[in-house]
């Protein structure tokens, strides 16, 4: 068996850490196969090659095309009622959250805040039948979130096939770090009990279901199902 503890890839330089080898051989592996930073490099080079191999035959071609003629047309005036629609910013809608260069675009129909301040810190571990139990109370950014909710001490289940129970979870960011694929970012908090961020499944559909970020959660907080489950 393996004597390995952690692995720091040299592309992203992500850390992954597991106490079982085996577990983190399994995490090393498909990290390896789906770093994002290693694709990059590997699809900049082959726009690279690709340029360099274009470049005579656009020279070519450049030489063959006769000149164009500057067009005589008049420049279209535009009034100022143009002007000020076609810049002026737009605004989220309000109790939603501004969507970012990595996604986030989905509805969202709660708050993160509210009056509910009177709970405890849930212990774990998550109730895998809880989808029997609970009801659908919203979502946030196209995100299922499970009910009951009452923000900001309580907020439920978030997630379909990426779940995690936000009363159990203290953000201790072994989910993120796990995952090859990278399914979580940090989303803010404020006022509850257990932490004032956690992990936002924000890319749940490209989870591979490796199980990785599910092992690691030292709560339980965290419950993956394939889909259609």
């Amino acid at each position: 068996m393996s004597s390995i503890t952690e692995y720091i890839c040299n592309d992203c330089g992500c850390l992954l850490v597991h106490s079982n080898p085996l577990t983190l051989e399994s995490m090393r592996d498909v990290h390896k196969q789906l770093c994002i930073f290693a694709r990059q490099k590997a699809m900049s080079a082959q726009a690279a090659k690709s340029t360099s191999i274009s470049k005579p035959a656009a020279a070519a071609q450049k030489t063959s095309t006769s000149p164009q003629v500057a067009s005589s047309a008049p420049t279209p005036k535009v009034s100022a009622a143009d002007t000020t629609s076609s810049t002026a910013p737009t605004t989220p809608a309000t109790g939603g959250v501004a969507a970012g260069a990595s996604g986030g675009s989905g509805t969202t129909t709660i708050s993160l805040t509210g009056s509910g301040t009177n709970y405890p810190k849930a212990d774990g571990p998550i109730d895998p039948s809880f989808k029997s139990k609970r009801q659908v109370a919203g979502t946030f950014q196209g995100i299922k979130v499970w009910g009951p909710i009452d923000p900001p001490g309580q907020l439920g289940i978030w997630g379909t096939e990426v779940t995690v129970d936000y009363d159990i979870c203290v953000a201790d960011g072994a989910c993120i770090e796990a995952c090859p694929v990278n399914v979580y970012e940090w989303l803010d908090t404020p006022g509850h009990p257990a932490s004032e961020k956690k992990p936002f499944m924000i890319r749940e559909k490209d989870c591979i279901f490796c199980m990785a970020c599910e092992n690691v959660c030292p709560p339980q907080c965290v419950k993956i199902f394939q889909k259609g489950q």
